[in-house]
């Protein structure tokens, strides 16, 4: 991160148009003791989606987070990530149904990055996501790893930043990333995120 240029103390100005957010990094250097979950009809399936099974699911839980990565990303270097046999991507199913994603991204040395992590809105606050984070944990620290990351800002769900410390993870950067208001090209719907201010340019 030597290389990000460090803001100056006090404000700056966003310009209208674009979204600020704070980006919190976490790490975990050690698997922290298991929790005895149980799955009920919770199950989670390695997953080997198409571009378009892929990216309706990641809009389906992410849109309303503002997780437009994948969804503006080049069709051939999206597939290329799931094609590369050092990501890990799997669906949480509750019964017959789509509840969660899980991607694990192994490609650097040593680490496995939380890639993506999250649940559709009818699965949040119903004990999925505690399931989902240690189904992460144990197929993270199954590989030889050395350090286990994750990173979520305040466009996430409130609560995305405790959950992760809960979980063991401990915070070792602040970023402040700006980006154009995805909701302003269409990307995801004007309606989207109703608690991040849209401020048309």
């Amino acid at each position: 991160m030597n290389d990000i240029p460090v803001l100056p103390i006090g404000f700056s100005a966003v310009p209208a148009g674009k979204v600020a957010t704070v980006v919190t990094c976490l790490e975990m250097h050690a698997r922290p003791a298991p929790r005895d979950l149980r799955a009920g009809s919770l199950r989670l399936e390695r997953w080997k989606p198409s571009i378009e099974a892929y990216r309706a699911l990641f809009r389906r839980i992410g849109a309303e987070w503002m997780w437009v990565s994948r969804l503006v990303m080049p069709d051939a270097e999206l597939e290329a990530i799931l094609n590369d046999g050092k990501v890990e991507i799997f669906m949480l199913i509750d019964g017959e149904h789509q509840a969660g994603l899980l991607e694990l991204d192994f490609r650097q040395e040593g680490d496995c990055e939380l890639a993506f992590f999250g649940l559709v809105a009818d699965a949040i606050g119903q004990g999925a996501g505690r399931f989902l984070m240690e189904q992460a944990i144990t197929k993270a620290w199954t590989a030889p790893i050395r350090r286990f990351w994750v990173h979520t800002c305040h466009l996430d769900h409130p609560a995305a930043l405790s959950f992760y410390r809960r979980s063991g993870f401990v915070p070792y950067a602040t970023l402040v990333e700006v980006m154009d208001d995805p909701r302003l090209s269409g990307v995801i719907a004007r309606e989207a995120a109703p608690h991040v201010p849209l401020i048309d340019p």
